[in-house]
């Protein structure tokens, strides 16, 4: 499996064939860094009531929101954008637990937010591959263990960045009934798909630079020769158009998208 760091580093980018391991962390793909990080306005800020809680999992901080009444409830490993663990991805959570799954955001920065494309881009550079896996791993179990959840279904989803390791995370845990992959980096080989045991969701923008229609194309007829139970929604769109925090964001396209991940989520936690 190709290295997890060279997967998020080029979550955004082009998807091409598998990177030489020599590669150094500044690749992005096809599209240069300064193109990169021009995807990524920052984010302004959100002044929201929070319903969840902030704790510690693995070293290191997470956000947990739950359903209303007890357990058991379907549980969700919620991945953040290049950003880190910000307001925006917290709210995320919120809006998963109002849709009856146990939402925990994780944390692959080691406490780092970051507020500009400089320190987004530093802090994705700075994630160590390994500690960030046994992150996702602690969460995905917790979802499981914990006696407030003990989900009976386990997901991910994640955008951008998370979006890559929603779909990495896919890749090394079959137990995983479900993967919501918002305009992440592309898998194109089939013989690493079929790895994945749970069903896919995946949205892209028809405008993003970074992951063109051709990519996520390839990315398709992959899953589909890999026998990957997936649905593929696209939209006239540019990168990170789900954010509403974001100025490319279309409200239109995001709640549409959101319908449909939200249809996938009722009929997964049956």
């Amino acid at each position: 499996m190709r290295a997890l760091a060279l997967a998020v580093l080029v979550a955004c980018g082009h998807a091409s064939a598998p990177a030489p391991v020599s590669h150094k962390p500044a690749d992005t793909g096809a599209v240069t860094e300064a193109e990169f990080k021009a995807m990524h306005d920052a984010p302004t800020s959100n002044e929201a009531k929070l319903h969840g809680q902030e704790f510690q999992l693995a070293g290191t901080k997470a956000y947990l929101s739950l359903p209303p009444g007890p357990g058991p409830h379907p549980g969700i490993v919620v991945i953040h954008e290049w950003w880190g663990l910000n307001g925006n991805i917290e709210h995320w959570a919120d809006r998963l637990a109002s849709a009856g799954w146990a939402a925990l955001a994780v944390d692959l920065y080691g406490g780092t937010v970051a507020t500009t494309p400089d320190q987004a881009m530093a802090a994705m550079k700075s994630v160590d591959d390994g500690k960030a896996a046994a992150t996702i791993s602690a969460a995905i179990d917790y979802l499981k263990t914990d006696p407030r959840i003990a989900a009976p279904r386990r997901a991910v989803i994640g955008w951008c960045f998370g979006g890559g390791w929603a779909l990495q995370t896919a890749l090394r845990h079959p137990e995983l009934d479900g993967v919501v992959m918002y305009y992440g980096m592309l898998e194109q080989d089939p013989s690493k798909l079929a790895a994945i045991k749970a069903r896919l969701v995946g949205i892209f923008g028809d405008k993003d630079k970074g992951i063109p229609p051709a990519d996520v194309d390839t990315f398709e007829k992959a899953l589909d020769q890999a026998g990957v139970k997936h649905d593929i929604y696209r939209y006239d769109a540019d990168h990170a158009f789900a954010n509403p925090s974001n100025p490319h964001y279309d409200e239109a396209s995001a709640g549409n998208a959101w319908n449909h991940v939200l249809a996938f989520l009722e009929d997964l936690a049956k």
